[in-house]
């Protein structure tokens, strides 16, 4: 059975990556010919949502810029490769199935199964069309990136009437928290560049102040939801902390575990004249040139992950990080001699 919905599925991603049929972003469920649809629409405030196998993700307060990026997990948790969601009406899941039986791709056993299931009453009959307006088919999505596990979602197409939940057996079959977790995916926060002074290169011995541009870091979210089950969550990420790695041993950062963190919303505190002399409360020392080279500091933004959703649920998601690498020349004080 694995290998027929293994060669199933491998037919699918095929015709998934040939063409994508007309979408019903307003629903959220699948094209007509039962093909996973990616359609970004915009409406008349300029909010953006995409919906993307089955569900739909309004990114309207997500990051922005060029130089944001989706964030990775703290720990080994990773969100759902797969997932199941509302695909088809009785007369869509014929005229995805149909077209294929005859085609023979998937094989004469494998069609005879489907028939058997689908249209000979083991166990729905006639596409369920005594059921229409009253549920959907559910079928598997797959992330786009195709990720470990991204084939797991072995379930055969199955029924699920209006207001009922899908089976308990069914993992991965859209909640909430599922939603949450793929919101996460979705999720882009701002590059992590940070700012050095004094001005001009960075000089041997003397603390160099660093941090982040405030107005940039702050909780961005995305919602996704299913409007046909009437269910939706949003998973929101606050800045918490920002690691500094110097790129060599020959340094010190403040303070000395390299993680500053976040006070009233500020990262870091900006250099002003006069503080020259003064320990920054995020920066850097460090003890040796970097001659004709540079150095690769490295600066990580750990991002606190919350989720809320229908009927009251929410929760935390594992910490995600950022990082970016800049390089650091750092020269040796030069002094006069009389």
């Amino acid at each position: 059975m694995r290998t027929n919905r293994l060669l199933f599925v491998s037919s699918l991603m095929t015709l998934m990556l040939a063409a994508a049929g007309p979408a019903y972003a307003k629903k959220g469920f699948g094209s007509t010919d039962g093909q996973p649809n990616q359609d970004a629409n915009a409406d008349k405030n300029g909010t953006v949502s995409v919906t993307v196998g089955g569900i739909v993700f309004d990114r309207s307060k997500n990051g922005s810029g060029n130089s944001t990026g989706a964030l990775t997990s703290s720990t080994s948790w990773t969100p759902p490769p797969c997932w199941y969601a509302p695909k088809y009406t009785p007369e869509q899941l014929q005229k995805y199935l149909e077209p294929t039986w005859e085609a023979g791709s998937t094989g004469y056993e494998w069609d005879a199964k489907q028939r058997d299931r689908y249209v000979n009453g083991h166990p729905y009959k006639d596409f369920n069309k005594d059921k229409a307006g009253k549920g959907y088919f559910w079928d598997s999505f797959v992330n786009k990136d195709f990720p470990p596990g991204w084939d797991s979602c072995e379930e055969p197409i199955f029924w699920v009437d209006q207001g009922d939940p899908p089976p308990a057996n069914i993992e991965n079959a859209v909640t909430p928290e599922i939603l949450a977790e793929l919101a996460y995916a979705e999720i882009r926060v701002p590059g992590t560049k940070v700012a050095l002074a004094p001005a001009q290169a960075t000089k041997v011995n003397l603390p160099t102040w660093a941090w982040l541009d405030g107005a940039q870091f702050k909780p961005v979210s995305v919602t996704a939801s299913v409007p046909v089950l009437d269910i939706q969550a949003t998973a929101t990420a606050e800045p918490v902390s920002l690691r500094i790695e110097p790129g060599t041993k020959d340094a010190v950062t403040y303070p000395a575990s390299g993680v500053c963190e976040i006070n009233n919303g500020n990262i870091g505190e900006p250099y002003a004249k006069g503080k020259a002399d003064r320990t920054p409360p995020c920066g850097v020392k460090y003890l040796r040139s970097s001659g004709d080279g540079t150095y690769p500091l490295q600066a990580t933004v750990t991002w606190k992950i919350q989720w809320t959703g229908t009927g009251g649920a929410g929760g935390d998601l594992p910490d995600g990080t950022f990082g970016a690498t800049q390089d650091v020349v750092v020269q040796e004080i030069q002094s006069v001699n009389r």
